[in-house]
């Protein structure tokens, strides 16, 4: 099980290329792609399609950030019209004005568009270094994110344990449920005036009614089902995403509690199901950050 944050950041090197790759994940209902840095072209796209077979969800910030050091990997050019029709605007205003106006080489990289600077484009062996490095990197991310996986699941085991022992005990409670009733209902005859009692007959079939009304057999068996994949699913070494799953049986869960604690008549097994509604609250917490 992984969570869905996590951070890698590492340095390569290759002659003439210097690399700083940094890759953030963040809690995200899909795969978000955000790339920054230096731009990569096509090669963009690459890393996008790495992150996504590593990273099936959450917020992806990559950012590659690289140093070329060799100077043939630079192109630099002088657009000699523009920069004739410069000098030729200069002659014109030192005449006009009476003295010499002139153009240090600093000056001249200044005008726009006079000289450009420009990259050459990545070739194959640049490329390659490029993916095998984010790659390298994503496994950082990864590796963070099944550590902080490994620790939420064992958060949630433990709010299921506690969901295990107030199941237990709407079990037990479950059974003296019909006990329960005819002592509830013994209690408002006792308090009617003689002339109201009804018959022997008409109460154990009152009685009867209540307790089918009240029968949670059904509902345990559901929790009981529910809980028992929630288990599976959150077990150590789960590498399969199980975020939303996750999300389903949480709320299938509160569903049942929810239903048993309307249908009781007893303020003990009212107590379990809050109880259970409580930790899956807790639950659904944190499966929000899982993948």
């Amino acid at each position: 099980m992984r969570s869905m944050t996590g951070y890698g950041e590492k340095r390569f090197s290759s002659p003439g290329l210097r690399a700083k790759i940094s890759i953030k994940s963040l809690n995200h209902r899909f795969f978000d792609w955000n790339y920054k840095g230096t731009p990569l072209g096509e090669v963009e796209n690459k890393l996008r399609a790495l992150a996504q077979r590593k990273l099936l969800r959450g917020r992806i910030e990559a950012a590659v950030d690289l140093d070329f050091l060799d100077p043939s990997n630079w192109e630099i050019s002088i657009n000699e019209a523009l920069f004739e029709k410069v000098l030729a605007t200069l002659e014109r205003a030192s005449r006009r004005m009476g003295k010499a106006v002139s153009l240090s080489v600093d000056n001249i990289f200044r005008i726009p568009q006079v000289v450009e600077i420009r990259r050459r484009a990545l070739n194959a062996e640049m490329k390659s270094f490029l993916e095998r490095s984010f790659d390298e990197t994503l496994d950082e991310v990864v590796k963070e994110r099944r550590r902080e996986g490994r620790e939420t699941a064992r958060q949630i085991r433990r709010h299921l344990g506690s969901i295990r022992r107030s199941l237990r005990s709407i079990v037990k409670l479950a059974r003296t449920q019909p006990l329960f009733i005819r002592e509830k209902l013994a209690q408002r005859i006792k308090d009617l005036d003689s002339d109201q009692l009804p018959g022997g007959e008409k109460v154990e079939g009152e009685v009867a009614y209540l307790a089918q009304k009240a029968d949670i057999a059904e509902e345990i068996v559901r929790l009981k089902s529910h809980v028992g994949a929630f288990e599976q699913w959150v077990r150590e070494g789960q590498e399969e995403p199980v975020g939303r799953m996750l999300d389903f049986l949480s709320q299938e869960i509160a569903r049942e509690a929810n239903t048993i604690n309307s249908k009781s008549q007893n303020i003990a097994i009212t107590k379990e199901s809050l109880a259970i509604k409580g930790e899956v609250e807790s639950i659904r917490q944190h499966i929000q950050n899982i993948e």
